[in-house]
């Protein structure tokens, strides 16, 4: 079968190949995916320079010990293993496969059935490649630490992006105020999502401002810990998606909470998701797609493009 595969970290235009390799076979317990579209995340961008240096600790100090990258799949059941309850020859699945070791950046992948779920009927392969993380983080943010609840204001720090798309959505699905920040060129796009207000970033700073928020998910990490709790009501919550150090140190004031998140790939949420998007509550937003052939100038685009959304890859099997 044809992956992408890498040696050593670096530039992706440099470390990445697209080679043949063995095909693998189901385990007891596994599932055979037949790749047709898989999505790059913030964790494959990372693995792939080996950088910021603590992400080694996860994929091998010297050099890279997952060959195969990618983290978000979809695709169709080629074969199951032994054992093997929840899916059938044929069945359409999607997943986060972080856990299971990568290999979303392949025609096949063999992973465990418990972290893959049946794919949303209403979606394209690649659309649902574009969910599985990102979605999961966003769904996590906001339900699981931020509680959020229907009629708070909440505030999206990061609303165009990957996460952001999928956080205004499900923000709105809760029945909450949402407010988008974002820059000019998405303002329309992040209304078009269901924000009820935007404000752009480069004409003015939202902790500057009077508006008082119940709950901020911050996905940018562009301003300190103290600035977005102060732009937080007395019993607000502010969750931070991005790494922000001033977070890990930081304590709530008057009632106020300060979390830094920290995401778990499950199925529950992907079943969560499903159910949303299956309602027509969330949509994934994808900003371009990419066959697998030309990796690198996607992971170029996600890393200068500033994209609207996921960036996809397509896998195109021969016949």
């Amino acid at each position: 079968m044809k992956a992408v595969v890498y040696e050593r970290y670096g530039p992706p235009d440099v470390v990445l190949q697209l080679r043949e390799v063995e095909k693998p076979t189901p385990k007891d317990g596994e599932v055979l995916v037949k790749i047709y579209a898989a999505s790059i995340n913030w964790a494959d961008n990372a693995a792939v320079r080996g950088k910021p240096f603590l992400v080694r600790a996860g994929h091998g100090l010297l050099k890279p010990k997952n060959r195969i990258l990618g983290t978000d799949i979809a695709g169709q059941v080629e074969a199951v293993g032994r054992d093997v309850k929840k899916f059938h020859l044929g069945d359409e699945v999607y997943g986060d496969i972080y856990e299971a070791g990568f290999g979303a950046f392949a025609e096949y992948v063999s992973v465990p059935e418990n972290v893959l779920a049946l794919k949303p009927v209403n979606l394209s392969y690649e659309e649902a490649a574009a969910v599985p993380q990102y979605a999961l983080v966003a769904l996590q943010g906001l339900r699981d630490k931020g509680q959020i609840q229907q009629g708070q204001k909440v505030l999206i720090n990061g609303a165009s992006g990957g996460i952001g798309t999928f956080a205004v959505q499900i923000a709105k699905s809760f029945g909450a105020e949402v407010t988008g920040v974002c820059s000019t060129r998405n303002l329309e796009m992040v209304r078009s999502i269901g924000a009820d207000h935007v404000v752009d970033y480069t004409k003015e700073d939202f902790t500057q401002k009077k508006e008082r928020y119940d709950l901020i998910l911050d996905i940018v990490a562009n301003h300190s810990a103290s600035d977005y709790t102060r732009a937080l009501s007395p019993d607000g919550t502010y969750v931070a998606v991005a790494f922000n150090a001033s977070a890990m140190f930081a304590r709530g004031r008057e009632g106020k909470k300060v979390i830094q998140l920290s995401h778990e790939p499950n199925v529950e949420d992907l079943l969560y998701m499903k159910g949303l998007i299956e309602a027509g509550k969330v949509m994934p937003v994808i900003d371009r797609t990419y066959p697998l052939s030309e990796i690198a100038e996607a992971f170029q685009h996600y890393e200068e493009g500033h994209p609207q959304g996921k960036v996809v890859l397509t896998v195109e099997h021969d016949t």
